[in-house]
């Protein structure tokens, strides 16, 4: 059903399903949506009549119902294996955080090229050997990967797990990647990110 949703639509799903499973109340408008995360309520209605169609007049969605539709929609009822790449302070503390599986992601390992790092890490979950990592993708069927590794050795470990049958990655490192046709690289930076909010409160 993904494949007949826009995909800035599909973007905006996680939010809605954030905000509405915080709602207390049995029904919820689009007004209420849009207005908490600051939306346009248009945007809102067509993107929820993506998911489960439209709302009663004057009552709006029964909540209960749409975390269902938008759990469906994003996956989260059956988890989805992705991999750690890095160990470091980065790395172990994704390693260790637990919200990926409220939004059907579950951490399997983690991997490091430096032998040392190898061993128990968060939770139980074990990190590897770099060189075992397109092994134990191909055998537990991952898909995604998180990247926490320095500039100099994204591009080359990011190939890596292209070659494994990654088709997504969320990347860490401050890089842009070239991955090919059918897989998606999402760029987070941290750094950058502070820098704009720096930017912006000192406008304020």
């Amino acid at each position: 059903m993904q494949e007949r949703v826009a995909r800035a639509t599909l973007g905006r799903l996680p939010d809605y399903l954030q905000y509405v499973r915080s709602i207390e109340t049995e029904t919820i408008s689009a007004t209420r949506i849009a207005n908490a995360l600051g939306l346009g309520e248009v945007q809102v209605r067509k993107d929820l009549a993506a998911v489960c169609g439209s709302g009663r007049p004057k009552i709006g969605y029964e909540t209960a119902a749409l975390i269902r539709d938008l759990e469906d929609m994003l996956g989260v009822r059956t988890c989805a294996g992705a991999v750690i790449i890095g160990a470091g302070k980065l790395g172990l503390a994704l390693l260790g955080y637990k919200g990926f599986k409220e939004y059907g992601i579950e951490i399997k390992a983690a991997f490091d090229k430096n032998d040392e790092k190898c061993g128990k890490g968060s939770d139980g979950l074990n990190v590897y050997p770099l060189k075992d990592c397109s092994r134990f993708c191909h055998e537990n069927g991952i898909k995604l990967a998180i990247l926490t590794v320095p500039a100099s050795a994204a591009q080359e470990t990011c190939d890596m797990l292209v070659a494994a049958g990654i088709r997504g990655i969320l990347n860490f490192a401050p890089c842009k990647l070239k991955v090919r046709e059918g897989v998606t690289v999402r760029q987070e930076n941290l750094a950058l990110s502070l820098a704009h909010l720096n930017i912006i409160t000192d406008e304020g």
